[in-house]
């Protein structure tokens, strides 16, 4: 059967993100290509023929309404999405995470896929960027063809590395141990610095160059040199740089030179900077500490920097191959371009990071591609909802060194009230946002 309406979207890639994106077109009454390579070509990450193939992991986070993960896929059933309804189907035993049997989950998304009459599955490798109305999401491990392609429109704002410092919340700082300054008191106080003595840098020190790394995916290696950090520029290792000689760090991202820390009066031995990294400022960057540490090590190490004894990491620093765009210079929040309003993005690609995460945003993008194809008004989502606030992240220019984003409490507004209980506070968040959504989804 047919679509009701006179258009063919192409969707580029089937996995999470192309196939939610399918989906929702397909809901809309709205006929799909979805165009997938396999099998005929895998990339380096993918062994299994069927789509929305999971590879290294088959769990998808925790299930708790009070935790970012939960919130999220709570937001995505509301949504109607395939991927929630696959794993609710072929989940396992996992505590209170939601985790899937891979094979029974890709081979259940994909019969769904297939079976769908106004989705027709067209499997080859697509190198250019086709004319009309595309979605791509073809994942971190875009082939070089199409890449190629895509940094043609994008311009410098294609990267092919994922270098990410640890990012963590600014309430979760001591800030009585911290101060804003920058170096030699230039423009605004733009930086939360981290004061350390000799005595407090060398243990950190010490542990750093002792700390485990995580082991290399096999198509990550390629990109390594032999001890251990990116090829890429900007993107060795703090603890690659920190293992180079004692003082390596204090002539680099630890300088304490033009800082002076108004505790003492003094300049301090090295300084650990924070910047910010929403225009909320709720959430930090540490600054210079992109690593290939285990994220238990990232923990137990970066915990003695000086006032984040007691941090809350939203996201550890990570080093894999993975190709993005600068979403805040090219997306709109609906995930398509500002300057080809017809040419959606969806899933890591524009700089979610996660399984879950690039469901949702191919949830969206669908969505968004739906409405504009039936001639209704654009949805912004709530900034309260987690799919809201990640769409509001990747889209938001003021994001000046833009790094991938997994779903996180810290990117939602405050509540109005303060509430010391982190659970009790996290629940309530997640209410406020399902509530919202609900009244976004009664008015579209």
């Amino acid at each position: 059967m047919k679509g009701i309406y006179l258009m063919e979207v192409k969707v580029i890639g089937a996995g999470l993100a192309g196939c939610e994106a399918a989906w929702q077109l397909a809901q809309a009454g709205i006929d799909v290509e979805l165009y997938e390579m396999k099998p005929k070509k895998f990339t380096p990450a993918h062994k299994y023929k069927g789509f929305a193939e999971l590879v290294c992991s088959n769990s998808l986070k925790a299930d708790r309404i009070d935790s970012a993960a939960g919130m999220l896929k709570e937001e995505m059933r509301r949504l109607g999405s395939v991927t929630m309804e696959c794993a609710a189907e072929t989940k396992v035993s996992a505590g209170g995470a939601l985790a899937v049997d891979r094979k029974k989950f890709s081979d259940m998304v994909t019969a769904k896929i297939m079976e769908n009459p106004h989705i027709t599955v067209i499997e080859e490798e697509v190198t250019d960027i086709p004319d009309g109305d595309v979605i791509i999401a073809t994942g971190p491990l875009t082939s070089d063809g199409l890449a190629e392609s895509i940094g043609k429109i994008c311009g410098d704002y294609l990267y092919f590395h994922d270098a990410a410092a640890p990012i963590v919340t600014y309430e979760s700082l001591d800030k009585d141990k911290v101060f804003f300054a920058s170096r030699y008191g230039k423009g605004e106080a733009d930086y939360i610095n981290c004061p350390m003595n000799k005595e407090e840098y060398l243990r950190f020190y010490n542990e750093l160059i002792n700390a485990e790394s995580a082991p290399l995916h096999d198509f990550d290696k390629e990109h390594f040199s032999k001890d251990g950090f990116k090829v890429y520029e900007g993107c060795m290792p703090v603890e690659v740089l920190a293992k180079r000689g004692e003082d390596t760090m204090r002539f680099g991202p630890l300088k304490p030179v033009g800082l002076t820390d108004p505790r003492t009066g003094n300049r301090p031995y090295a300084v650990v900077q924070l910047r910010a990294e929403n225009a909320e400022g709720s959430l930090y960057n540490i600054v210079g500490f992109q690593t290939n540490l285990k994220f238990g090590e990232q923990k137990r190490v970066f915990s003695l920097i000086t006032g984040l004894e007691n941090a809350e990491f939203v996201r550890y620093g990570v080093m894999h191959r993975n190709t993005f765009i600068n979403s805040p210079k090219l997306l709109n929040p609906q995930f398509n371009m500002r300057d080809r309003e017809n040419l959606y993005f969806a899933g890591q690609m524009t700089g979610v990071e996660g399984y879950i995460e690039s469901a949702a945003s191919g949830i969206f993008a669908g969505l968004s591609m739906a409405r504009r194809l039936q001639g209704k008004p654009a949805v912004t989502l709530p900034d309260t909802t987690m799919l809201g606030a990640l769409s509001k992240y990747i889209s938001d220019p003021t994001v000046e060194k833009f790094q991938p984003m997994g779903c996180n409490m810290g990117i939602l507004p405050e509540l109005p009230e303060r509430i010391r209980d982190k659970k009790l506070k996290y629940k309530m968040i997640a209410e406020r946002g399902l509530a919202d959504l609900d009244k976004a989804i009664g008015e579209f």
